[in-house]
């Protein structure tokens, strides 16, 4: 047998490696642009069958109201302020008390769910507390809290926060009991204390579970924001709501949902951007190559 015989099927396994890769890379880019065009070609066709429906009467544009009504709706609230204030004003009120709500909620959670999670004496005793607590429809405490706290931000922060916590904590309690025994079993054969095998091996080790919560707990933080406003406020999107449904202003209505998606998509960006830089060592998601 040739050396070149021998020598070409090496070269022809080696040679196409970084090829596939460069293939693979852009079926990833150009399925990616796919999604993002089928999205964007849905959202235009529904808001297209929606105004159609709206002017040919179909559906009743008084309380369905149309896209571009709200369209100028949200022009209107930008550029000449609504009458509690401006619209920013309104966003940054309401995404400052869900901001701290989830703060304080998510940092609760992570706290207890570790401890509960690592001391099974503290989740023997305080377990059917939790669980009792987590059964509450946690919504309705949100006229109590306007009771206790008034008016004021203190009220809708405090309702943002009893919706974070149970997620996160649940999330963080059932991260800190699947760490791998055997890892935590070596660490305390090279002298680690309980304090250093929570704090290097639990916690890291919980820590994709405590993300997989952050996304979804930051939208119930809006929810308890919001309900907290459309309750009793004197600013915020949830009063933007309540005065709007107060006076059939169904536009109102539809323009205040608006802009808490657009800040609940941003929120959901941004916690997976910090996913994305916090777990590189993860492998990319399968289907991402498809």
């Amino acid at each position: 047998m040739s050396p070149e015989t021998v020598t070409a099927p090496a070269a022809a396994e080696h040679a196409p490696v970084g090829e596939r890769g460069q293939a693979r890379a852009r079926a990833a880019r150009n399925r990616k642009l796919v999604v993002h065009g089928a999205r964007a070609v849905l959202l235009v066709g529904l808001l297209a069958l929606w105004e159609w429906l709206a002017r040919a009467a179909v559906i009743d544009p008084f309380n369905f109201s149309m896209p571009s009504k709200i369209w100028n709706q949200i022009t209107q609230w930008a550029l000449n302020g609504t009458p509690q204030g401006t619209l920013w004003e309104q966003i940054w009120y309401t995404l400052y008390e869900a901001l701290l709500g989830w703060i304080i909620g998510v940092l609760g959670g992570v706290v207890l769910g570790i401890a509960l999670g690592r001391i099974r004496f503290l989740a023997d005793v305080l377990g059917p507390y939790i669980k009792v607590l987590n059964a509450l429809p946690r919504i309705v405490l949100a006229p109590i809290f306007l009771i206790w706290f008034g008016l004021g931000p203190a009220s809708k922060i405090a309702s943002a926060v009893v919706l974070v916590f149970f997620p996160v904590f649940f999330n963080a309690f059932q991260g800190a009991r699947e760490v791998d025994r055997n890892l935590v079993a070596n660490s305390r054969i090279l002298g680690a204390s309980n304090r250093q095998v929570t704090l290097q091996v639990v916690i890291p080790s919980a820590t994709s579970w405590i993300f997989t919560s952050l996304h979804v707990s930051f939208g119930f933080a809006l929810i308890g924001a919001i309900v907290g406003e459309y309750i009793g406020a004197t600013k915020g999107l949830g009063l933007l709501v309540s005065a709007s449904q107060g006076t059939f202003n169904a536009a109102g209505v539809y323009a205040a949902m608006v802009i808490l998606a657009v800040v609940a998509l941003l929120a959901e960006g941004l916690l997976a951007f910090l996913e994305k830089r916090l777990f590189r060592w993860k492998p990319a998601d399968a289907g991402d190559g498809r």
